[in-house]
């Protein structure tokens, strides 16, 4: 899109110019151009009458200022002689702001002089004053919910899904015209891409400008529309995606899949947001990049010592217990956890648990009533 300059013109009246403008910009004397660039745009931002909280006479203030003080000529008058002699235009002079009409603003003013304020150069555009960068068409997200196992999430792995979404049309690339034939010119924005609708503010006129709807933004049409999506430059249809889960995802985590969304004629393509659920396994937790598990064990073996054979998410292992010195030990398998990139992996942590017997048989208690008579 051609890129237009657009400015106001403010007409100062006597009484303004004992104003001190660096004031009213917060700048000291000596400040540079870009330092009064900057002032200014961080009031006009603030300051602008068509935002919620916005004052007129303060925006208009800080446009004068900037008028006067970005200009070298009428900076070096308003330093010499606390006004301006230089300069063109009559009282109520003024032009369209991006569509917006600052001419009401000049009223009161007398006809000594006018002020041009390049607003495109200060905010690269009318939409930059309402807090952001003119924005790309671009088509709808999509989100999608997957379901994995423990062991899925833990290690990682791919995932192939049915989605039904508008996609770019294949036969014609997007482009809406059917292969081997010509465009023409819009008819509706007469080739410019865009439309100009004006309306009336307590403010003055506004223009609001949106994308042609007839051919997205690319001033022509299809003389011949594609036959597939009949000039849409996309089509509704069933897509099957590959989603690569990472290793160590969490339960509720979303995977954002950039350009893989809706298609939209003359846009970006839309996101695919994909929501994990992780099924909670029966005896495997999370801890960060670590795994861990309770291992149950008798009281002779707690004791005394012993292995174990048990199964983890890499399969069978044998483990040496220790004779141990609490009931709450943990035990490290290194190796044997989440990984953490190519190379590495957490651990498993194993938390022995000793189990009680739920009855003792009579030999049973004549040993421990000898163990006890040993002070064990």
């Amino acid at each position: 899109m051609r890129k237009t300059k657009t400015k106001i013109k403010l007409a100062p009246n006597a009484s303004c110019m004992a104003k001190n403008y660096y004031t009213i910009l917060g700048i000291e004397k000596k400040a540079s151009k870009d330092e009064i660039k900057k002032a200014f745009r961080k009031l006009a931002h603030k300051y602008h009458p068509d935002k919620k909280g916005g004052d007129e006479m303060k925006f208009k203030e800080a446009s004068e200022a900037y008028a006067v003080l970005s200009d070298d000529k009428k900076r070096a008058e308003y330093d010499a002689y606390g006004r301006v002699f230089s300069g063109a235009g009559g009282a109520g002079a003024g032009t369209d702001f991006d569509g917006f009409d600052f001419s009401q603003f000049a009223g009161g003013f007398n006809g000594q002089g006018g002020f041009n304020i390049n607003m495109d150069d200060i905010f690269g555009g009318f939409s930059d004053i309402f807090g952001g960068e003119k924005r790309q068409h671009r088509g709808r997200d999509i989100s999608i919910d997957i379901e994995l196992s423990f062991k899925e999430s833990v290690f990682g792995t791919t995932r192939k899904v049915l989605v039904t979404k508008n996609s770019t049309c294949l036969r014609c690339g997007g482009s809406g015209v059917e292969p081997n034939t010509s465009t023409k010119t819009c008819p509706t924005c007469n080739g410019k891409g865009q439309v100009v609708e004006q309306r009336r503010s307590p403010f003055g006129v506004f223009q609001s400008v949106s994308t042609c709807s007839t051919c997205h933004g690319r001033r022509v049409v299809p003389e011949t529309p594609c036959t597939v999506c009949r000039g849409a430059g996309v089509e509704n249809k069933q897509e099957e995606m590959s989603i690569r889960i990472p290793a160590g995802i969490e339960n509720g985590q979303m995977i954002r899949m950039a350009g893989a969304g809706e298609a939209i004629s003359g846009g970006a393509t839309g996101d695919l947001y994909i929501k994990v659920h992780v099924a909670a396994h029966p005896r495997f937790r999370k801890e960060g990049y670590n795994l861990t598990i309770e291992l149950p064990i008798k009281i002779s073996d707690a004791l005394l010592g012993s292995e174990y054979k048990m199964e983890t998410l890499d399969g069978s292992v044998t483990v040496k217990v220790p004779p141990l010195r609490s009931t709450d030990e943990i035990l490290r398998v290194k190796g044997k956890g989440v990984p953490m990139d190519g190379a590495h992996r957490g651990d498993l942590l194993i938390r022995v648990k000793v189990e009680f017997p739920k009855k003792l048989s009579h030999k049973a208690k004549q040993i421990l009533n000898e163990l006890k008579k040993e002070g064990i």
